[in-house]
């Protein structure tokens, strides 16, 4: 079957923006009847896994450690976004957050952006697509390593220009009369 919508704005810009917000509204039932997984929404799953990233790091020595801390970190900044927007007390709600998802079994905790308070976001029906969440994360993990890469070929390219640098300067020639070094 095919309907038709039928939109009307007071000015041209009005109607772009609703034919958007339609568009945008098609484009999330879609993902839902393609992917019909669900998780709680308001930062709860961010949370859940900083915290689940950092106990993690705790058990792994090296520098291993560090880029599961700084992961779970990163993890954090949804939340503290959320809480920021909503007008909430920032370090009183993340506080109250971590606290919350430091023992298991508090998945669902995370923060209500209508009253910017820690709240069971999945009784309140804050929900996220598992798709959109997932390649949000895959996104997020692929463009730091490309960061990564990109640091250690210009890490590699400047060390060896360093090592260049340096055998021109103490290498090359053995003879000191006349060359560079005499200035």
């Amino acid at each position: 079957k095919a309907c038709s919508i039928l939109l009307r704005g007071a000015s041209r810009d009005v109607l772009n923006e609703m034919e958007r917000n339609l568009q945008d509204a098609f484009n999330v039932a879609r993902n839902i009847i393609l992917e019909p997984r669900l998780l709680p929404g308001g930062g709860a799953i961010e949370m859940e896994l900083a915290a689940r990233l950092k106990e993690k790091s705790k058990s792994i020595e090296g520098s291993r450690q560090y880029a599961y801390k700084a992961v779970g970190e990163a993890l954090e900044v949804i939340p503290r976004s959320l809480a920021h927007n909503c007008g909430a007390d920032v370090v009183r709600v993340m506080t109250d957050l971590r606290a919350r998802h430091a023992t298991a079994g508090n998945v669902h905790w995370g923060i209500d952006g209508k009253t910017g308070k820690v709240a069971d976001v999945k009784a309140l029906g804050i929900l996220d697509t598992f798709a959109v969440k997932q390649q949000t994360l895959r996104t997020a993990v692929e463009a730091a390593a490309m960061l990564l890469r990109i640091d250690d070929i210009i890490s590699g390219i400047s060390r060896k220009q360093r090592e260049n640098k340096q055998q021109a300067v103490m290498g090359g020639d053995d003879e000191t009369f006349g060359d560079s070094r005499d200035g």
